[in-house]
């Protein structure tokens, strides 16, 4: 991934020095088991803790000749240890290195973003309180519809932040194993106690079972909840961006000082993070396919993922770490447009009150098919004449029938659209 996206702590867990120590740690570690059980001498264990280590530049100048990681690795390691350095690897194959440094390295991108992801949730139901009673207009497919407020909106976002949270949590869970059964699988030449005790001293849950390799099941799903949560923040960056449109102009993302919209145009402010958040959610969701085709492997494992998984493990951890950064500024720094709300909330003089006549109508003993042809036929005249539709209702006869003037005034009340939001704060702990 492009350094432009990545931040210091993912950067460090995704780096090939890191990757190669992950290595290095969980061949110890082995060593450790062997040595801890008797099948290997505890001097030699010592020798490995204390003298084994490796360069990038000797291990990559190695696999020009190697072209197999794992052994350019391992003779790197060797080259700086004596007789004992025969202990390391020892009835154990590549993937067991590698798919158990994988998980590790995705643990602990997992535990950043699930900081992240905290965070932002925990920012989006300050605001939600904040907004709490800031009246907007609701919107179903682009047109306005009835009343509700800014901070409801955001509630919605932090409910659906929360969900994220639980799914994360559960895809990170599963992502937290290691294996350590040798070539099929079947521990020939490893113990399975050396496997609980080598995941032990990691961190990770054994594998009740493996092939050669960890089951690509595990990484799809945890690559799926990433691609979700790509999906929320590309949807609360689209609804900022849509709010931030000329014609709508309810919110703003941040402008600093210095900082420049566009090249001929000076007038220029655009959304320009949300776009971005926007752009980079369509890399993560791609990345699901390929999580997807990683599944079905030849027999007890092919090639076939591994290439694939160079890009979207790190890529995908290092983009939802660098969208969340990005959206918890645009939030944190938000500028919220009350009175522009306010203006595009009587844009259409009152026609977001139509259901509201209906329902009294209904409560009056119409029908409800004849009280929404009364509603409508008023709220058309007063649309195409961009006139109160208030005015129209008290100047048809029909309707005075059933409603008298005060309470065709009482029904233009934002506040009866709002009586209930309390309860739904409430339902969210956010009060």
């Amino acid at each position: 991934m492009i350094d432009r996206y990545t931040l210091p702590a993912m950067k460090k867990i995704w780096s090939e020095e890191n990757k190669f120590a992950k290595w290095l740690e969980i061949e110890v570690a082995v060593c450790e088991a062997l040595g801890e059980l008797g099948d290997i001498p505890q001097e030699d264990v010592d020798k490995i803790k204390e003298n084994s280590t490796f360069t990038v530049d000797r291990i990559k100048e190695i696999e020009k000749e190697t072209r197999h990681d794992i052994l350019a690795f391992l003779t790197a390691v060797a080259e700086s240890l004596g007789s004992e350095s025969k202990y390391i690897h020892l009835g154990l194959t590549s993937s067991d290195i590698k798919d158990t440094a994988r998980s590790l390295q995705l643990k602990e991108s997992a535990e950043i973003i699930l900081e992240r992801l905290e965070k932002v949730t925990k920012l989006l139901g300050e605001k939600a309180v904040e907004y709490k009673k800031v009246v907007m207009v609701g919107r179903t497919h682009g047109i306005h519809a009835e009343p509700i407020t800014f901070g409801l909106k955001l509630a919605n976002w932090y409910a659906e932040m929360e969900r994220n949270i639980e799914r994360f949590k559960a895809a990170k869970d599963r992502i937290s194993y290691g294996k350590i059964s040798g070539a099929v699988g079947t521990f020939a030449n490893i113990s399975p106690k050396v496997e609980e005790m080598t995941c032990e001293a990691l961190g990770l849950t054994p594998a009740p079972i493996s092939s050669q390799i960890l089951q690509r099941d595990r990484h799809a799903e945890y690559i799926s909840v990433l691609a979700v949560i790509a999906g929320s923040l590309d949807k609360f960056a689209t609804e900022i961006r849509n709010l931030q449109r000329t014609d709508i102009l309810e919110v703003e993302e941040s402008f600093k000082k210095g900082q420049k919209g566009s090249s001929a145009m000076p007038h220029k402010k655009n959304p320009i993070t949300c776009e971005r958040i926007s752009g980079l959610s369509r890399v993560v969701r791609s990345n699901t396919i390929s999580a997807y085709e990683n599944q079905p492997l030849w027999h007890e494992r092919d090639l076939t993922h591994s290439s694939v998984e160079r890009i979207i493990f790190p890529d995908s951890n290092i983009l939802i770490d660098y969208m969340l950064a990005k959206f918890e500024t645009v939030i944190e720094k938000l500028r919220v447009l009350e009175d522009n709300m306010l203006r595009n909330l009587e844009q259409t003089n009152g026609l977001i009150f139509s259901q509201k006549v209906m329902l009294e109508l209904v409560d009056k003993g119409l029908l409800r098919d004849d009280a929404y042809g009364l509603v409508q036929r008023n709220a058309l005249k007063a649309w195409e004449d961009e006139k109160p539709f208030k005015d129209y209702l008290l100047e048809d006869e029909e309707v005075l029938k059933h409603l008298n003037e005060e309470e065709i005034n009482k029904i233009f009340d934002y506040d009866y659209h709002l009586r209930n939001i309390d309860a739904i704060y409430k339902r969210l702990n956010l009060e």
